[in-house]
């Protein structure tokens, strides 16, 4: 059973393929944050760079859109004695402050502007309308051979003169007149965007795509898919009236939810998406395989894990690998993980089996909309993967890089971290006459640099012979501490401690003492306040008063 889910929110639109209860791909385009690509735009070129052969295009984005001389629609009857198009320079056919109309083809990624092309498609139904090209192409998605035929045949009595068509496979099965009548819709749609075009000035936006949910019902809403379940009753109407004109044999199948449970709840999709971010990826053999993604490739490590099959060692590496395969394509559609990625499958010493393992991948591959191409296995069992990057992966949607690693996923050791404090003492003390200092660190380093009842502490002092304070705060970078005061014993105490000795304070317990259960532990600013009979009040605020105070802690009581 193949299902699309959609869930329309205040804020964001999600859209999910279900196959056979699967999640296979997930969409998401936030309001005010829409994709653009496909959209049209007249632009200016700002740089003509001939070293790159590129030039950048403002059409009123924050990043200037990227154009390619090889994505440029070029007419060599206009240059004269040029033969090959190889043969042009970029500034042989840009000039800066020229006005342009180009399509986006890439979403903005990470640092990087969009992707634009002169060669505009435009996209219906049943077929891609191209004004500036003249050939017909068959979906790769139809393989009856016979109705590849018919329609190819039909394509080329319809096709415009000097304009291609890509026919697509929602065209399967479908009678000239429908076909027509989209190539009718995309005509008439061409003529607007050039009428526009002459109109227009620059940087503007030309022409724009279909949002999110009218996209899907073009490019995803097929007879393949036995029903589009969607939370909004306006969209649903929508969908309706589309599919009036289109696809009326589907109008069945679109179904409005009305429940009072959240859609991705119901059909067990929010835990489908969690999965899709994790690093390691369970497969149900019990193996598993480890993604890690860069910018510039993706690298697939396959492993048995908890699988150690029934037969022998050769028959398990074959099932886990062939189960990761199909796994590795699953994942590549549903994270869209685009560009070069490398898959290290488990060494197999039969040259059949790695022939098997890469037919089961290029066949769970050919589900996938997006191109992609496998060119085969080394000795190494490392198979190489490219597929065509178009927008931003689905973790760079739903995550942004860590502020404390910056995105490495490690950050420095507490061990690392206390003996850094260890040197910069070392520096203070041995240039300065101060009799104290005050540091600050993380909360998790500080309580390493104390040490267990403050005995690191103790030998750090009497290694320097100086007095040291050391201040936990959360507020801080693991892998930054701050010299927050040198000097005077007395002066640098004042500032080492958040609280005073008969101060009343209202301290949050957050958990029993570790040894003592009677007292309860609170904290502020990273400085633990030992309150006496609030063992069982954590979770709670109480009125407390300081009776004393130490290096590393505090005593209050119960007011």
């Amino acid at each position: 059973m193949n299902e699309i889910i959609v869930d329309v929110s205040f804020e964001q639109t999600r859209v999910a393929l279900l196959e056979d209860e699967q999640l296979n791909e997930i969409y998401i385009e936030r309001f005010g944050n829409k994709r653009i690509v496909g959209s049209i735009y007249k632009g200016r070129v700002e740089n003509v760079l001939p070293g790159m052969q590129a030039a950048f295009v403002n059409i009123g984005l924050e990043k200037n859109a990227f154009l390619y001389v090889k994505d440029i629609f070029l007419d060599l009857e206009e240059f004269d004695g040029v033969e090959n198009a190889d043969q042009l320079s970029i500034k042989d056919v840009l000039k800066k402050g020229q006005e342009i109309m180009v399509q986006v083809v890439k979403e903005p990624i990470d640092n990087k502007g969009p992707r634009a092309t002169t060669n505009v498609t435009l996209p219906g139904r049943y077929m891609v309308l191209l004004p500036y090209a003249n050939y017909v192409g068959i979906s790769r998605r139809i393989e009856n051979e016979e109705e590849r035929s018919r329609l190819r045949a039909l394509a080329m009595e319809i096709k415009p003169e000097n304009m291609g068509l890509i026919i697509r496979t929602a065209a399967e099965g479908k009678d000239k007149r429908d076909i027509k009548h989209d190539l009718k819709l995309l005509r008439k749609l061409w003529q607007l965007v050039k009428r526009k075009e002459k109109t227009y000035n620059a940087p503007r936006i030309i022409h724009r795509d279909l949002n999110l949910v009218m996209k899907t019902v073009r490019d995803m809403f097929t007879r393949s898919i036995d029903r589009f379940v969607i939370n909004s009753r306006s969209e649903y109407q929508k969908i309706l009236e589309l599919l009036d004109m289109t696809s009326p044999q589907l109008k069945e199948r679109v179904v409005l939810y009305d429940r009072d449970q959240n859609i991705f709840d119901y059909y067990n999709v929010e835990p489908k998406i969690a999965s899709a971010l994790s690093r390691k990826v369970w497969l149900k053999s019990g193996g598993y395989i480890v993604i890690d993604q860069t910018e510039a490739l993706t690298s697939i490590d396959v492993n048995t894990g908890r699988f150690v099959g029934s037969l022998d060692l050769k028959d398990t590496v074959l099932k886990t690998n062939l189960e990761a395969a199909r796994e590795i394509a699953r994942q590549l559609r549903l994270r869209d993980i685009g560009g070069i990625i490398i898959a290290d499958f488990i060494d197999m010493e039969n040259g059949g089996d790695d022939r098997v393992v890469l037919e089961e991948l290029k066949k769970s591959l050919k589900r996938d909309r997006t191109r992609s191409n496998v060119l085969g296995m080394t000795q190494l069992g490392l198979v190489e993967i490219t597929r065509k990057k178009v927008g931003r992966r689905i973790d760079s949607i739903l995550q942004k890089p860590c502020p404390f690693c910056q995105g490495t996923g490690r950050v420095l050791s507490e061990e690392t971290m206390a003996n850094r404090i260890e040197r910069e003492l070392q520096r203070i003390f041995s240039r300065t006459t101060a009799e104290a200092a005050l540091i600050e660190a993380h909360p998790s380093v500080a309580a390493l640099v104390i040490g267990s009842g403050g005995e690191h502490l103790a030998r750090l002092e009497k290694q320097f012979g100086r007095y040291i304070y050391i201040k936990g705060s959360s507020h801080l970078h693991p892998e930054d501490i701050e010299v927050k005061v040198t000097g005077r014993k007395d002066y640098v105490e004042s500032h080492a401690f958040p609280v005073r000795e008969g101060e009343i304070l209202d301290i949050f317990i957050y958990e029993p003492h570790a040894v003592n259960n009677n007292d309860g532990i609170g904290r502020i600013e990273g400085y633990v306040i030992n309150v006496e009979n609030a063992g069982n009040m954590a979770g709670k605020k109480v009125r407390t008063k300081i009776t004393k105070t130490y290096k590393t802690y505090a005593k209050g009581e119960l007011v």
